[in-house]
């Protein structure tokens, strides 16, 4: 197998660029960009056995797929459409809280009869009696759309693929309905159309997504683990606290109850003898109660701490991935 450093694709201008930037950085993975802001390629400072390239998102989900990137930050709704079948050539990794869009059948607010996609069968039928021809759709999403419109049951359509501003379409006369990528509907409320009641065809986020294709050689590997250990000890932080209380002078405390019924854990093992400190780790939305619990119980005092990165012998990230390799 070839050994080449791992390969990480990553959006190349725009907030998503920004978003990925600063996801990376969190984790301790700082982007640097080689000769300035027109060179494509970089690397992760401080880490060997890593090329960064810049590319467009949808270049992106193409490498992914043919094995020339091992990693990259792409939408979702980018890998389902440019890829026949997802989980035969990449894994989707982790959804990384940026990038969030709808991709969705929406319809002129002047059909106030056509609320949800039963209708759209309809009204195919109607356009095809009066007019003699099938019913239009203006989309970039072929492959999306086929596959949610053969889930409806409608059959009776014809894909105009749109190159430019599909919102446009109905009122420009080249198609009846669109299917398109939205975040909060606006421009499709000026453009006078509104979503179906059950048009949402794909919730999309960015993703750190991995290619099953690529030559996952040993530096490739070791650069994997440290990645992705990296982005989980920075989630794993996020999401949790770290809560220290002074054990009673009895020492008596039934730390593992406490722990249970909160999602708590002792990364540190119990301590040993009264007036000890215990140190425990919880969600960020338990800490209130296991607080009141550990004080109820006879803890002297509870301090409460935001953690920077917590590692783990676990790579659950990577476990994941390897095993399908």
């Amino acid at each position: 197998m070839t050994d080449s450093p791992l390969v990480l694709a990553v959006p190349s201008k725009g907030r998503l660029q920004e978003n990925a930037s600063a996801f990376f950085s969190r984790a301790g993975l700082k982007l640097v960009q080689k000769a300035g802001a027109r060179e494509y390629r970089g690397t992760l400072a401080g880490l060997p056995g890593v090329e960064v390239r810049y590319l467009s998102a949808s270049e992106i989900a193409g490498q992914l797929a043919s094995g020339a990137a091992h990693l990259g930050v792409t939408g979702e709704d980018l890998i389902r459409e440019m890829l026949p079948d997802p989980g035969a050539s990449v894994e989707l990794l982790t959804p990384l809280g940026f990038g969030h869009a709808s991709v969705v059948v929406a319809v002129p607010q002047a059909w106030i009869d056509v609320r949800a996609m039963s209708d759209l069968d309809e009204v195919a039928s109607e356009m095809r009696l009066r007019q003699g021809r099938r019913m239009r759709i203006a989309t970039k999403y072929v492959n999306l759309t086929r596959r949610f419109f053969a889930e409806a049951g409608i059959a009776d359509y014809r894909i105009v693929e749109s190159l430019g501003a599909t919102e446009g379409a109905p009122a420009a006369g080249s198609a009846e309905i669109i299917v398109d990528i939205t975040t909060t509907g606006t421009t499709l409320a000026a453009n006078a159309l509104k979503i179906l009641d059950d048009g949402v065809m794909l919730r999309s986020e960015a993703n750190l997504v991995a290619s099953l294709k690529a030559p996952w050689g040993e530096t490739a590997r070791a650069a994997l683990r440290t990645v992705l250990g990296r982005i989980a000890a920075e989630e794993r932080a996020r999401t949790s606290r770290e809560v220290r209380a002074g054990l009673p002078e009895s020492g008596e405390i039934d730390l593992a109850t406490i722990a249970g019924l909160h999602e708590a854990e002792l990364p540190y093992g119990a301590p040993r003898g009264a007036n000890g400190e215990i140190v425990m780790r919880c969600p960020v939305d338990a800490v209130f109660d296991l607080s009141d619990a550990l004080v109820q119980a006879g803890a002297r005092s509870v301090t409460v701490r935001r953690i920077d990165y917590a590692f783990a012998a676990e790579n659950p990230l990577a476990e994941r991935l390897l095993a399908r390799l």
